[in-house]
């Protein structure tokens, strides 16, 4: 990098303008990504003809403040609520919420702002000094490689829930089945829609986790006068807790921010991916990870939380060197910097370096933000902390409805929450985990899509999925990882 080039981007960054534009949208990022529905993509789509009177750096730093500070926010209602923010979030959700009603939310939100910090921060520093090199390395995946670490990201979805990977396995297939709602991506004809015409389009994601999280909460909260035992409030000294867990968990959190770089740069990956893999790869039960109560929360916590964050740097990374978003959230920001004569693509860094780094500085600059303003988020979520759940039921369920229509725009979109709770509701009754089915609803598309893809490129042969390096190197991770997760359950009923 060019220190006269980055000296440059830092003076078009470091003005009053620029700072004042990115602390508004980071007040922005924090309400849109606490409102169940409103995801950071949501955010930014709705807000980019905002900047259209603004110049190009300002409001593009403006947009990437409200992207890192809205996926961090989606952590609030989930630690509090049991509403993740965002799909990404899923993975972690249950550990924050356990957290919440032991007393400890500030400990789990505070340990969630400073992994999203450090993974941004990773991500923005991938993004500006490894560039080329990542874009390259993800250019090179066929359609081969990208089924695979779906697939992949899948199995680890399965296996997080270390204790019972087949319960994991089962509700995996459910969200799978709920993936191939819609048109059939070959022929085109509706397929699991009941004869609606609204489900063509397919089951929508952020409906379906809405009332699968939130609605057994408002279930639970029906009939109960008092707060729920052990929230009364914030416990004191969180503070204390969140730099042990840091110390301790440090290995994990490098981990989840090297995954989620590099799972981040590969176009269709993204974050969810990310979140579920680095949540697998660290769950290996060992490392003094429950020297303390909640020390297995916050070794699930700490990876998958980094991993969010540090997926957006390594998105940015094909987006902006050549025009590949890897994730609908970096789709919406190529539009917003198109729109702002920043054209992404190679030729960007040779006739615009200042302008495009100055874009680069913001989002790393944002992260660094995302830490006060982040704990004033958390400090003022003590008054939802103190409301009785009989009262916050109600309230969350009218959230939902409203998310459920925000993000859908239609009736059935509500529907679909509706219906999705009462799924939730089902699938807890049964010891089934939810995470896994919310990455089978995201990710089984992708997985099937690839999947015809190569095969119709093979003229139909199955070879051709173990015919590249790369290919068999996944496979083999993919296939390792379920031996070895079945492995230690039979290990641990015979023990039994």
């Amino acid at each position: 990098m060019d220190l006269s080039v980055l000296g440059a981007a830092a003076a078009l960054v470091l003005t009053p303008a620029v700072l004042a534009t990115m602390l508004a949208f980071a007040v922005a990022g924090l309400v849109v990504g606490a409102i169940p529905g409103l995801t950071a993509t949501l955010g930014v789509a709705l807000l980019v003809p905002a900047t259209l009177t603004l110049d190009p750096v300002p409001a593009l730093a403006g947009l990437m403040t409200l992207a890192a500070t809205a996926i961090f926010a989606g952590d609030l209602p989930g630690a509090l609520l049991r509403i993740p923010g965002t799909p990404a979030s899923a993975a972690y959700v249950d550990a924050a919420h356990a957290l919440s009603r032991q007393g400890q939310a500030g400990r789990a939100l505070g340990l969630g702002l400073l992994c999203a910090a450090l993974g941004g921060v990773a991500g923005a520093l991938a993004l500006l000094t490894l560039a080329p090199v990542l874009a390259r390395l993800a250019l090179c995946l066929s359609t081969v490689e990208v089924f695979w670490l779906a697939l992949l990201g899948l199995s680890a979805a399965a296996l997080v829930a270390r204790a019972h990977p087949l319960k994991g396995a089962v509700s995996l297939l459910v969200g799978l089945a709920l993936g191939c709602v819609g048109l059939d991506p070959v022929s085109g004809h509706p397929r699991l829609t009941g004869g609606l015409e609204a489900l063509s389009g397919g089951v929508g994601v952020i409906p379906v986790m809405i009332g699968l999280f939130a609605l057994p909460e408002v279930a639970r909260g029906i009939g109960t006068r008092a707060a729920p035992r052990g929230l009364p409030g914030m416990a004191p000294g969180w503070g204390a807790a969140v730099a042990r867990d840091l110390w301790r968990q440090r290995g994990r959190i490098a981990v989840g921010c090297g995954l989620g770089t590099v799972v981040g740069a590969v176009p269709g990956a993204g974050a969810d991916i990310a979140a579920y893999l680095a949540r697998a790869v660290t769950d290996h039960g060992g490392g003094g990870a429950a020297r303390d109560p909640g020390d297995a929360e916050a070794a699930v916590i700490a990876p998958a939380g980094a991993a969010n964050n540090a997926a957006i740097g390594g998105a940015l990374v094909p987006a902006t060197v050549v025009g590949i978003p890897g994730d609908s959230l970096t789709a919406v920001v190529i539009g917003a910097m198109t729109l702002h004569g920043l054209t992404p693509g190679p030729t960007v860094f040779l006739v615009q370096p200042e302008r495009i780094t100055a874009v680069v500085l913001a989002f790393l600059l944002a992260n660094l933000m995302l830490v006060p303003v982040g704990l004033l988020a958390i400090r003022s979520a003590r008054v939802v902390m103190r409301v009785p759940r009989a009262v916050l039921a109600p309230i969350i369920l009218v959230v939902c409805l409203v998310g459920a229509y925000a993000v859908g725009g239609t009736p059935e979109a509500v529907v679909v929450m509706l219906a999705a709770g009462l799924l939730g509701i089902a699938l807890e009754a049964a010891g089934l985990p939810l995470a896994p089915l919310v990455l089978g609803l995201v990710l089984g598309p992708t997985v099937e899509e690839t999947l015809l893809v190569s095969l119709l490129k093979a003229g139909g042969d199955p070879a051709i999925l173990v015919s590249r390096p790369g290919a068999v190197a996944l496979a083999t991770l993919t296939l390792g990882l379920w031996g070895a997760g079945l492995g230690m359950t039979a290990r641990r009923h015979r023990r039994s």
